[in-house]
C-alpha cells in the first residue's frame, strides 16, 4: 500500500468515527502518519481535556484506523 493509498484508508476512518466524535461536542484531524505505522492525530472541541478521550482514542479512534489500515500499530494524540 502507498503512503498515498494509506492517508485515504486512515481519512476514512476518521470520517466514520468523526459523527461519534461531533454528537458529543468533538472533533478530530489527521496530523500525520509516520512510517506508515504511527497516526498522529488531534482531538478538538469537548475531547479535549475530556476525561474518557485516551479511551476513545484507543477503543474507538485506533481500533477503526486498524480496520481499515492493519499496519498501524499506534495513534497517539498531539495536545494543541
Amino acid at each position: 500500500m502507498t503512503s498515498e493509498e494509506l492517508k485515504e484508508k486512515v481519512e476514512f476512518a476518521l470520517e466514520e468515527i468523526r459523527p461519534f466524535l461531533q454528537s458529543d461536542g468533538g472533533d478530530i484531524s489527521l496530523l500525520s502518519i509516520e512510517d506508515n505505522k504511527l497516526v498522529k492525530v488531534q482531538l478538538k472541541g469537548a475531547c479535549v481535556g475530556c476525561s474518557v478521550n485516551q479511551m476513545t482514542l484507543k477503543s474507538g479512534v485506533e481500533m477503526t484506523i486498524k480496520k481499515y489500515a492493519p499496519q498501524i500499530e499506534q495513534v497517539i494524540n498531539i495536545e494543541a
